[in-house]
């Protein structure tokens, strides 16, 4: 049951990338985002530098 919460929680967080305007590049759940940090972590790695390398935002917005 408690898992159940938690995973309802995750989805109600989302994890945005803004370019330098503001304008949203990608939006999705945070769930999603840990999923495939854990898949691929050197993917996570270089697209989390290359979006800070390229003045982007990330954002995590609870609902």
């Amino acid at each position: 049951e408690k898992v159940k919460e938690l995973i309802k929680e995750g989805n109600a967080r989302r994890i945005i990338i803004n370019n330098e305007k503001g304008e949203s590049l990608i939006e999705i759940p945070v769930t999603v985002g840990v999923v495939g940090a854990l898949i691929a972590p050197v993917l996570a790695a270089v697209g989390a530098a290359a979006a800070l390398l390229t003045n982007c935002t990330i954002v995590v917005i609870k609902k």
